[in-house]
């Protein structure tokens, strides 16, 4: 009896032990990393946007200290602009492209291309070749493309013996434009989420459905979308956010135009903030970006939080 009750002490103890050297090795590694990383967030995210709210008060060239004090001036001049109606108007959809098109685009694909050989190793590098451009190469690269005098456009309607169209200067189709290059720029990059949920799907339960006769469309509705749903949660989250930050994009295939109909928040932002030397007007665009983009990412994380709990 004794040595059995010296057994378990011993076990208590060493269990004791070691509950205290993990809990101050967590300690410990708190302690070590959190202070850099709140040092640099506070850095490049806090003081920042600070900065801009307290900007965002003066009519400020930025130059100088700013004492022009107009309080909410900045604000309501941006409300009352149209061409921030059409910048925020754009950036819905752009939101909305990326959910409906992009994502079931990146989809699709990674559900063809998903399982491991050479042949799908190779469609899966052209696909996500886009995706390694930078964004104002890719901008200007269609732009050639788009171009209605020397671009491949041209060349096109040259060849059906048609006048030239000149895409990125037509008010109707600049933006559907611009949509079309951002698809094909980051749904690589979606596909890849897919493609590594995919491959974590049990093949036994692929098997088992195969084996009761479901076609590969149901297994892929009923068994392999289902299982990478919080996959799908993060591109999608992802998607969101990208869409409110699109700027090289823009900037070098139309630079807003034509007559301010392709500006986003971003562009927006640019050019009527910066590039003008409005500072106080561009921080309040700033302000207001930020304010958007934090209210859709918590209503966004509320609602699949709350369907995963369901």
């Amino acid at each position: 009896m004794t040595i059995m009750t010296r057994s378990a002490v011993h076990k208590r103890s060493t269990t004791d032990r070691i509950r205290k050297n993990v809990v101050s090795g967590r300690l410990s590694a708190v302690l070590i990393l959190l202070p850099p990383a709140l040092i640099l967030f506070s850095l490049f995210v806090i003081l920042p946007l600070v900065d801009a709210a307290y900007y965002s008060g003066f009519s400020w060239n930025g130059y100088g200290s700013p004492s022009d004090f107009v309080g909410t001036e900045n604000y309501r001049r941006l409300l009352d602009h149209s061409v921030f109606h059409t910048a925020l108007w754009n950036t819905a959809k752009l939101i909305l492209v990326s959910l409906l098109v992009q994502m079931p685009l990146a989809l699709g694909l990674a559900l063809l291309v998903y399982r491991r050989t050479p042949t799908n190793t190779l469609f899966r590098l052209v696909f996500f070749l886009p995706y390694i451009l930078a964004e104002v190469a890719a901008g200007l690269i269609w732009s050639f493309v788009f171009d209605g005098d020397y671009g491949i456009t041209a060349m096109m309607f040259q060849a059906l013996g048609e006048d030239s169209v000149y895409v990125l200067s037509d008010h109707q189709w600049a933006f559907p434009a611009i949509m079309t290059v951002i698809v094909w720029k980051y749904f690589g990059f979606h596909m890849m989420i897919y493609i590594a949920a995919l491959q974590g799907v049990p093949n036994d339960l692929v098997e088992a459905a195969r084996l009761e006769g479901a076609r590969p469309r149901q297994i892929a509705w009923f068994v392999q979308i289902p299982m990478i749903k919080h996959a799908l949660v993060v591109s999608g989250f992802f998607a969101i956010i990208g869409s409110l930050q699109i700027f090289d994009i823009i900037i070098p295939m139309t630079n807003g135009g034509p007559s301010n109909s392709t500006h986003t928040i971003v562009t927006y932002l640019y050019s009527f903030g910066l590039s003008r030397l409005n500072i106080g007007f561009g921080s309040a665009a700033a302000v207001v970006l930020f304010v958007l983009a934090i209210a859709i990412a918590f209503f966004y994380q509320r609602n699949t939080n709350r369907e995963g709990q369901a």
